[in-house]
């Protein structure tokens, strides 16, 4: 089942407990990454992803770095994210991201389209019925802040194809008209989106008129 976009509002906005180390205040979801950290000291290491929230990730890892340690961790999908080690494990240690609102933000968007990843499969929501829409023109925000003019080539209920000749980063999160979604691929036209939630069919007239 899909990670609803309430979960994602939580994630966004957790609370101060969680910056502090105290994980558990927080919900963690499982996600299996490969990934490698890199330790104070420069040196770096293999490791995966066990589970994870917009604020903190459980990794397993051979080699355990100390705690109160800052390490930085890249993860497949997700890219590169700075911590502090909150507490070692039996099978590696914990850490709490220290990240800016808009890595945060970026971070929950991310999150919710790897967790959801088997919901949707490889074409983007195809799943839903896809509409037409006659060559409609909208709107995408990308994430440098940019404004692009584009096409709407199909609508469906969890995503869109737009035709552009843009080509923002796989995973990357943007504002489509008044949506907000993930781009999951790049296609000989543009690109294919998928919405961070369902939405039903009075929400895409209003939010794709």
């Amino acid at each position: 089942m899909a990670v609803h976009s309430s979960i994602i509002r939580d994630m966004r906005h957790q609370p101060d407990a969680l910056k502090t180390g105290d994980h558990r205040k927080h919900r963690r979801l499982p996600l299996s990454l490969a990934g490698r950290f890199m330790r104070a000291d420069r040196s770096e290491y293999d490791c995966r992803m066990r589970d994870v929230s917009v604020g903190s990730a459980g990794v397993v890892a051979d080699t355990v770095p100390e705690t109160g340690e800052r390490i930085v961790a890249y993860f497949e999908h997700l890219g590169g994210v700075e911590g502090v080690v909150a507490r070692i494990t039996p099978d590696g240690f914990a850490f709490v991201f220290k990240v800016t609102e808009h890595k945060r933000e970026k971070l929950a968007a991310q999150i919710m389209w790897l967790v959801n990843r088997d919901d949707f499969p490889e074409a983007a929501g195809r799943r839903h019925e896809r509409i037409g829409t006659g060559g409609r023109r909208t709107t995408l925000k990308v994430e440098e802040g940019v404004i692009i003019d584009v096409e709407l080539l199909d609508l469906s209920a969890s995503g869109a194809s737009i035709g552009t000749p843009a080509r923002p980063p796989l995973g990357s999160l943007v504002i489509v008209g008044k949506t907000r979604a993930i781009v999951r691929r790049h296609h000989a036209h543009g690109i294919g989106l998928q919405f961070l939630s369902l939405l039903s069919p009075d929400a895409l007239r209003d939010r794709f008129p």
